[in-house]
Formats: C-alpha cells, structure tokens, sequence
C-alpha cells in the first residue's frame, strides 16, 4: 500500500487510542518489583469543557506517565472532576428555571436528584475530550470528589478536626456572594478595575452648626455607619475629639473616634464606619465596641435593618442614595474615581463583605509542617520564584471559612439538638444521636428530634485531600493503594491555585500521612493571547481546542502547546505554534517515506567513510540528546526538552543523517546502512513519543511488522550510552564547510550538480577525519587538496582557524567582491542593531516567550559570528589589491 504524502491524525489517533485502553496499557497495580511513578490530576469542575489552559496541563502530564511508563516505572495517572459546589448549582438551578421550576419550591432531596441527574449527562464531557489529546490516564481508576468514599472521607476529615478543636463556628466577616447567596473565600475573589464615583457627604455634627465631610464610593452603606473615624495624629479634626456626628439619611447619632487606620491623604482624612460591610470598619469596630448593623438580605437587597430603599438592590440604593443626599443639601460633590472592586470568581458577582455565622479551620497550627516543608525545599516548587507568593500566604494565614450556603456539596455533620442553637458533630446522624443523648441526658431523643446543618462544606475542602482520597487514605489509610502510590511524584497545575488547592494539599498531607503530598510542584503558566490577555470563552479569544486538533492532529497541538511553555511563565498562544507542531508530524512523516522508498541491496557493501560515519555521528548525537534530555527532565524543563528533540529530528537526523546516507538517483541503499536506519528512527520515535505519541505509534507499527498489541508505548525507553564527542566535533566541522561550499554555489549561481575542487589551508587534515567523505558526498567536490598558502583567484572561507578556497573558472572581481562584502557587512550590523534594541528592551525579555528571546539572542551570536568572518575575508581581498 502506497503511503499518503501527508501524515493524516484522523486515520491514526482514534485507532491507537482504542488499542491502548483495549490492551489496558493505561492500567496501574501496585508492583513491589516497580518504583512507583504516580500523577494525580488537577480534577477540572465537572461543569467544564476542555479549554487552553487544560490542554497545556494535561499535555505536561502526559508527557512525564508515558516517559516515566516506558522507563520501567509503574506509572499510574489518576484522573477525575471536582463537583464545584457553586458552578454546578448554579448550573442546575439555572436548567430548572428553564423548565419553569424554582429551587425555592424543591425540598433539598428533589434538588439533589435533579443536580445528581445534571451531572451524569455532562460530568463526565471533559474527561472524554482529554481522550482525544491523547491522555494515557488509568481510567478505571476515575475519581469523583462526591463519590461516596471520597465524601465519606471529608467528612471523616470533618469530625477528626472538630474534636481536635481545629474547627469552630462563628460570626465573622466574609465575602458574600449575592447571586449564589453563599459565602466564598478570599482566593475566589477576583478584583477588577472600575470607574466609580466618590461622593462627599457631610455629616452634622451633633449641637453644632459645623459638619465633617466624609469621602466614600458607596453612599448606599451610609444605612449601616455606627460611627466616624479620624486619625488622632491629624492636627485637623483634635476638635472633634469627644463629639458625636448625626448619620445622614438615617439620622442616627453616632461618636467620632480616633484609630490611627485611618489614611490622613485619602479623601479628606474622615472615615465612615460600616461594621457590618467592610472588613476594616469590622476590625475598627472590634477595637472601638460599636455597633454592627447588617443591612443587606443574602441577595443584596436593603434589610428593614437599613430603614429606608427596603428591598431596592444595592447597586439602585446607591443612585437612590446619592439623590437624596443631594435633596438634603448634604451632597457636596461627587468624582470620578478609579477603584478595584471584588467580584465572585463563580458568578462575577459583586462581592459584598458581611458579617455571618459560618464554620472556620484555623490554620496557624496546622500550617506549619507544609510552611517549613517547602521552604527548607523538602517540597520543590518549579519554578523557584513560588517560594515567596507561597510563604506570603502561610506565614500569616487567615481561617478557613469552610462553609458555603449551598446544596451540592458534602452536608456539615453538625446536628443542632431541639429547640437549641447547640449541636454535636458525628460523621452520621445515629452516632450524632448517641452524643446528643450523652449531652442531654435524654434517652428519648430520636433522629427526628435532630436537625443538620443545611450548610454543605467549600469544594476545596474535598480537594484538599485528592491525593490521599483517591487511594483511599482517609477511611483505610494502611491501604495497598495509599501504601504504594503515595507520596504521589509530581503535581502539575497552574500557579493561580497555589493557595486554594496547592498549600492546602501540603497541609492535609502532613496532618493526615505525615509526609508530603508529592515530591515536586510544577506550575505551567497561563495561556495568553498575543495581547497577553488571558484566554477565555467570555473574550472570545481561545479556540476551542477539539477543532485545534481537528486541523492539526492532537501530536501538532500538544508539541505546539509545549514549543513555548517554560515553567511558571505565560504562553503566549499562536496558532502558528500548532502549525509549526503539524508541519514537524510531517517531517517525520516524510521522513518514513523516505526511508521506506528505498531498494535495498542485500549484496551492497555501504560506503566507508560516509554512511559509517553517519551512522556513528548519529548514534552519538542520540546520545548526547539523551544526556540534556534527563537534565531538562529533571529540571522540569519540558518545553527545552522538546526543542532538544525537535532539532535531533527535523535538523540532525532528517536534514543531515538521511542526506549523508541516501543514496545516489535510483540507486539502492546497503542493507546494513538501511537496518541501521531503520533502528536509529526507532530510537528517535521512542525518544519522541511522551511528546508525539499518536504518530509514533503508527509509525513503530509500519517500520516492522508488529503485532498490534505491540505497542511503542510500552517499549523501552532509550537509555544513553557513552557519547562520542570526538565524532560528533569532528562531523560539525564537515556540515560547516559544506553549509559554506552551498552558500557559496547560491551566491555564484553554481549548479549543485556541478562538482568542485576545493583546497584547504589546514592546521591538520585529522580535525575531520573520518567525515572527509561526507564533505565531498554532501558539497559534490570531486578533488581536494592541502595547501600551505591562499589559492589565488578563490572564494575563500574559515572553519575555525582554518581556511578553504574555492577556485572559480573566472577571473575575480576583487573590488566588486569588496563592494559585495562592504554591502552585506553594513546590512548585518544593522540587523545586528535592531537585534541588540530589542534583547536590551527589559520588557520584551522579561515578557517575550523563552524560546522567542533564545531565538533573538542566537540571531545575535549568528551575525555577530558572520560580520566577524566577513570582516576577515575584507582583509585579505584588500591585501590582494
């Protein structure tokens, strides 16, 4: 059968994708002769699809269980979706309010039926779509984070911190969430510049004519002020001392008090306080005694608390507000003002601080461990530059409101007694009885009698302890599973969850297994547009990445994502990098077709001195990648890693290798020169597979006749044996003089086909023996010879400190070579100019993709190399003169 000119994804990626899951070559057990290599992924929200940030994800890991798989590990990747409490309620309730069907008419258990009956019609969508990128997951292994041994284990988790006396409920401010109506934490806030207003009010002072002006964005909170605050060291307002302010709007009298929070430059250095609306004024009004007045409804409306706008929404309050104001002449004036305001990360909801009863984990103490762990490097952050946003975080950090105000979710086992705001806390409702009959001394109690929190626990909370969860550490935590696998080798995941999920593991783990988590931490970046904007559905700005792999195979999109994705730094998404990851398929492709095109001769003899040598540079070339290859590896330095593959295919292999063997038109190639070929491209597709492997595998299949269950993905990975560097130096010499005898044919119009005779003035003939054949076979120079002086009418050029000359049939124009040269030097220096600009510009090589600025900075090594060799030869042609 003819092969296709062009490699096809289509044919190929579904086909061996069903071949592994057929053969269970994603499947892990726990192996005592195996070390185990164990990935747990970051569970995406089960109301997700696939998007960019996925896709780069997820492409990392792969990498690392197939890489880690074929070197002899029992690898073991084990996926799964987060129920995302906030997401899919607001999901469902959503979907029922298109039915017609309010969540406020359902009983707890018919919402749960209806959220349960969402989620396995679409929770399980992303997962199918990671399929197609070619995720090598241990499927069957899948977790959910409400599956009942995961929720089992939460709440277990629950109980254990309660009676340590680790969990707690209270009143405290929060962030509050008006549209899911539930508190979220400060992580799930997201802050956003916005124009706002400032508006000056003034506020009477209590049996005085005078008034302090106060400068404030949300005159609707007025409604909630207990008092006014100055700094007792501002010279201005020591009159104010002991007097009291009458609130607008409301009439409420209210002391002036002195805290020294208060910023003597910003507006005009009085405060209003609203306790119960603002996390300062809460601290404030904690030193100070006031009064909190909570006037908001959980949906963001005016309480009867407020006393007037009752049940207008905030954001109307606000303008109704500033209009009376302004009829009571207690308008000053009003700004423009930029400011950034909280908006909920699930909804993009305003949040709106508020004082509330909900359950905390005080994390002072049981932080420490996962602290001092990361810092002393027990724990590897990659990159490094996390240690400082991480310690900012944990060396001071708040409670843990655990709490949300929801249905989907794991319920709070805490259950209240009758008639009593008391409760007892048990992971179910009969042992939660037994304690309630201990503490009341009532034998007559029944579970009716008992009533549960209607709180369920943060998503987060489950999250926290996915490492230990998914192995079943928790509820049997001497497990063959959790014995074997955990501590788990590496996490990859996005530095914009170091502290919701990433710290919060780290905690877990040491509370519960007393050890990390995993070894390393590796954060990939964001993926950005060109306008460095973060890709999302809402921008309209990221392509949906199934029709990426559609047009370019799912190997052209992963090998794209990852061509300049360095750790912890932004990827700033091209298509053009999926096409570049197509057009290396390709090469690859072509090259199979080359090498399978080929006549074999089994009575050929190869030719000494070129195909051997080929053969021997190239093994050593394969060598020596294989060496940087477990040093980017090591490091974490993917995207590194596939540019060391990259150009050991596409340039050693494909561009030099295959031409240095091929053989002459029509002519066939030696058997021992075609087998070895055929090994070195097993080699290189072995290498190339944690990257590529849909085509790697069709092409392992083609190259022999395999079985099918034969596969490259459970073939050995190649171990690097000592590295000829010798070959290697000596080979490079020869690509430059024939890189220098083509550019030299192009500049003088010389046929390719027209064979040379060249001269060399060489220090000695030995720095490039045994590749003086391939010199000759690859430049088509039929005579060479050693010379102690220059050739005169040549072309000359230096490889080191040596020089060769080309003679040409013709005279030579020495003055239009100068004229040549002098025009080709001033073009390179302001090349080399406009280079240097850019590598000098701080913000384009602090910003600019690594493998962008590395290009840049070889394109300056490269002219500056050239311009120095051009000026040399200038000499000399000046001497001749």
């Amino acid at each position: 059968m003819e092969l296709a000119k062009k490699y096809n994804p289509r044919e190929v990626e579904d086909k061996w994708f069903d071949v592994w899951m057929k053969n269970n070559y994603f499947s892990s057990k726990p192996n005592p002769n195996k070390k185990p290599y164990t990935i747990v992924i970051p569970p995406p929200n089960v109301t997700g699809v696939l998007h960019m940030g996925h896709m780069l994800n997820n492409t990392i890991q792969d990498v690392l269980i197939r890489k880690a798989r074929m070197q002899g590990f029992e690898a073991c990747w084990v996926p799964g979706t987060d129920h995302a409490s906030i997401a899919t309620e607001a999901k469902v309730v959503g979907k029922l309010k298109e039915q017609g069907i309010d969540k406020n008419d359902l009983s707890r258990d018919e919402f749960m039926k209806h959220a349960w009956e969402w989620k396995e019609k679409h929770g399980g969508i992303i997962l199918e779509q990671l399929k197609k990128l070619g995720a090598s997951c241990d499927w069957d292994r899948t977790k959910f984070t409400m599956d009942e041994p995961l929720s089992e284990s939460v709440i277990k988790v629950f109980v254990d911190l309660y009676q340590k006396g680790k969990i707690y409920r209270g009143v405290r401010m929060v962030n509050w969430d008006p549209l899911a109506k539930t508190a979220v934490s400060d992580e799930e806030v997201v802050y956003k510049e916005e124009q706002s207003k400032l508006y000056y009010v003034n506020y009477k002072i209590e049996g005085e004519d005078g008034h302090v002006t106060i400068a404030t964005t949300r005159p609707e909170t007025i409604l909630g002020d207990t008092a006014v605050c100055v700094n007792p060291n501002d010279q201005r307002f020591l009159h104010l001392k002991g007097k009291k302010v009458i609130v607008p709007l409301v009439n409420r009298v209210v002391p002036i008090i002195a805290d020294e929070y208060v910023d003597m430059e910003f507006g005009t250095g009085c405060l209003k306080i609203t306790p119960a609306h603002d996390i300062n004024d809460y601290e404030i009004g904690i030193r100070h005694n006031l009064e909190s007045i909570d006037i908001f409804n959980d949906n963001g409306t005016i309480h009867e608390r407020g006393g007037i706008f009752v049940g207008e929404d905030r954001f109307k309050a606000r303008k109704l507000a500033a209009k009376q104001l302004e009829a009571d002449g207690l308008l000053e004036k009003v700004e423009n003002y930029v400011n950034k305001i909280g908006c909920s990360e699930r909804t993009n909801a305003v949040i709106e601080p508020k004082l509330s009863m909900q359950w905390f984990l005080e994390m002072k103490d049981i932080s420490k461990p996962a602290l001092k762990n990361v810092m002393d490097d027990t724990i590897q952050l990659v990159p490094s530059k996390f240690k400082n946003t991480y310690s900012h975080w944990l060396e001071n950090p708040k409670d843990w409101c655990i709490s949300r105000q929801l249905w989907w979710g794991q319920r709070i086992p805490a259950y209240y007694l009758p008639n009593s705001n008391e409760f007892v806390v048990a992971a179910s409702a009969e042992e939660a009885l037994l304690l309630a009959k201990e503490a009341t001394g009532n034998v007559n109690l029944s579970i009716d009698d008992l009533r549960q929190d209607e709180d369920v626990l943060d998503t987060w909370f489950s999250s926290w302890l996915w490492p230990i969860s998914v192995f079943d550490g928790i509820r049997y935590p001497d497990n063959d599973d959790i014995n074997y696998y955990y501590p788990t080798t590496v996490l990859v995941t996005g530095h914009d969850i170091i502290f919701f999920w990433v710290a919060r593991m780290i905690i877990s783990g040491y509370e519960y297994r007393g050890g990390f988590p995993f070894k390393d931490v590796y954060f990939t970046g964001m993926v950005r547009d060109s306008q460095r904007r973060k890709m999302s559905k809402q921008l309209g700005n990221s392509p949906d990445p199934l029709d990426l792999i559609k047009a370019y195979g799912a190997d052209g999109v992963r090998t794209g994502m990852l061509f300049s994705s360095p750790a912890g730094n932004d990827l700033l998404f091209d298509i053009k990098l999926c096409e570049q990851g197509r057009n290396f398929a390709n090469k690859i492709w072509n090259a199979f077709r080359l090498i399978k095109g080929w006549t074999i001769a089994e009575n050929v003899a190869p030719e000494i001195g070129s195909d051997d040598v080929a053969i021997d540079w190239m093994e050593a070339r394969i060598n020596q990648a294989l060496i940087e290859l477990e040093d980017h590896f090591s490091k974490y330095r993917i995207s590194d890693a596939l540019m060391t593959i990259y150009k050991l295919i596409w340039s050693d292999f494909c561009s030099w290798y295959l031409e240095a063997i091929k053989p002459d038109f029509e002519q066939p190639i030696d058997l021992l020169t075609h087998g070895k070929t055929v090994e070195l491209f097993e080699r290189l597709m072995k290498i190339a597979h944690p990257f590529m492997p849909f085509i790697t595998e069709e092409l392992w299949h083609e190259l022999r006749d395999r079985k099918e269950e034969d596969c490259i993905m459970i073939a050995e990975y190649p171990q690097a044996d000592n590295v000829n560097f010798d070959i290697i130096t000596k080979v490079e010499m020869a690509f430059e003089v024939v890189t220098n005898v083509r550019n030299i044919r192009q500049q003088k119009g010389i046929s390719p086909k027209e064979p040379l005779k060249i001269y060399g003035m060489l220090e000695s003939l030995e720095d490039y023996y045994p590749a003086t054949k391939m010199i000759w076979k690859l430049a088509n120079i039929k005579d060479f010879d050693v010379v102690n002086e220059k050739i005169d009418n040549a072309v000359s050029f230096h490889v080191g400190s040596d020089e060769w000359f080309l003679p040409l049939d013709h005279e030579i124009d020495h003055e239009k070579e100068i004229q040549i040269i002098d025009e080709e030097i001033n073009y390179l220096k302001g090349f080399l100019k406009s280079v240097t600009k850019k590598l000098e510009n701080e913000r384009f090589v602090q910003n600019a993709p690594e493998a962008v600025v590395e290009l840049e900075r070889k394109k300056k090594e490269d002219s500056e190399k050239r311009i120095n060799a051009l000026e040399v030869k200038l000499e000399n042609l000046k001497a001749m003169l």
